[in-house]
């Protein structure tokens, strides 16, 4: 039946060629059609990602996960109505289990409570479903979307589960100036990467699945140099807290075989400017971000220090809720939400990259809080990906966590297992 949905939703599809809404110009796909009355330069891509995905959490009281899922995307994308600068792109995304005899994990709907956390549920969902129209160095964009904002550390699509997160918006990216990029959009709501039968995960969600919002996000870079680009960015989310940053970053060379790529960063947040009055929200909380990492002919050694700092005057502390959570503190997921007290997250990274090698690194997380001086454990992260062989645009991840806890939690272990097809 799923097989059949997601037939039917490709079929019905013959619309639309995508990708996510970011300061860079969107890759297109390969075309795979000529001419039509309503649509022509019809393009198509997809996706295939099974994974395994292992979860061990002591003194927690309930069993270990193991859990074996499988992301198939795809989209179909054209111009559309044979008006220059008009086009359209369509996305089904479903994630399957491989039944309830071999997929031993809780999926975040109780069926199996018992289980360590796999946050990837059995559903099939329209991911993107937008219109775009371009004009000279202006883009606008409607409909169902992708977006991702600098490292996602405020505003991303959180890839890294199997169902992506969405945002119903309106967006406008314009590129008239040289070296100047200009994004603004209104979200009215946000597709998480939960089932719509899923718990309530996060208190300031109308429920597990989806975040009915009136949000503004607001976003300049400025390239001065390839050593220096300075970003402005104003995020105003409904009801939770408005986030005001800037950032510098850039790529310094260094010799003929070496380059430093760093990334500073101050942002604070403050109560919300669209506030239907009783929500209750307070906000009143700053961000620090310095990182730096050096690439020496393929060897890579980086450090970061991040503060999300607690609350001013017993208000909350320093969040970012629409996130790629999962690539900021540490893999294990313990800081999906920021402690009361703050969070300081101090890594360090080693690794290597080269060609026909591909990429492997290893990371050393100490987190403590910001105020006061609790401390909230260490975590290593080690990870290795590279292509496949062989065949086009398949490649391989092997990921793993460990979590050692102090102050908060318990001790966590995840393993993950991946291949992922493009085509």
């Amino acid at each position: 039946m799923k097989k059949m949905l997601l037939l039917s939703a490709a079929a019905s599809a013959m619309l639309m060629a995508g990708g996510d809404i970011t300061p860079a110009p969107v890759e297109q796909a390969a075309p795979v059609a000529s001419e039509f009355l309503i649509f022509n330069n019809i393009t198509a891509k997809g996706e295939i990602r099974p994974r395994y995905e292992f979860v061990d959490a002591s003194d927690n009281g309930k069993d270990d996960a193991n859990a074996f899922t499988n992301r198939l995307m795809l989209g179909i994308g054209a111009d559309f109505m044979q008006v220059e600068g008009l086009s359209a792109y369509l996305e089904a995304t479903n994630v399957a289990g491989t039944g309830d005899y071999w997929d031993l994990s809780n999926d975040t709907i109780n069926k199996k409570p018992l289980y360590q956390v796999v946050a990837d549920p059995d559903q099939t969902r329209i991911t993107q479903a937008y219109v775009d129209y371009a004009f000279g160095k202006t883009l606008i964009r409607a409909g169902r979307q992708g977006v991702n904002l600098d490292n996602q550390r405020f505003i991303g699509t959180v890839n890294w589960r199997q169902m992506p997160q969405t945002y119903d918006a309106v967006a406008v990216i314009n590129n008239s100036v040289e070296n100047l990029n200009l994004l603004a959009a209104y979200v009215w709501g946000v597709n998480r990467i939960f089932d719509e039968d899923s718990v309530k995960m996060l208190p300031w969600s109308d429920d597990g699945a989806y975040f009915d919002t009136g949000t503004v996000l607001l976003h300049a870079s400025y390239k001065f140099m390839p050593e220096l680009t300075v970003t402005g960015y104003g995020y105003l989310l409904e009801d939770i807290h408005d986030t005001w940053g800037i950032a510098a970053t850039g790529k310094i060379g260094i010799g003929e075989s070496a380059s430093l790529s760093y990334r500073a960063e101050y942002a604070t947040q403050t109560d919300p400017s669209f506030d239907d009055f009783t929500s209750g929200a307070t906000a009143d909380a700053d961000y620090y971000n310095i990182e730096a990492t050096l690439n020496m002919s393929g060897i890579l050694v980086g450090a970061r220090y991040e503060v999300l700092g607690a609350g001013n005057d017993g208000n909350a502390p320093f969040s970012t809720p629409l996130a790629t959570l999962h690539g900021q503190n540490g893999w294990a997921d313990m800081f999906l939400a920021t402690p009361d007290d703050g969070l300081v997250d101090v890594n360090g990274m080693l690794g290597y990259k080269a060609k026909g090698f591909g990429i492997a690194k290893v990371i050393y997380h100490d987190f403590s809080s910001d105020r006061g001086s609790t401390d909230y454990g260490t975590e290593v992260d080690a990870l290795y990906k590279n292509k496949i062989p062989g065949i086009k645009g398949l490649s391989g991840l092997l990921k793993a966590s460990w979590y050692s806890a102090d102050a908060f939690s318990v001790d966590t272990t995840k393993v993950w297992v991946m291949l992922d097809y493009k085509f």
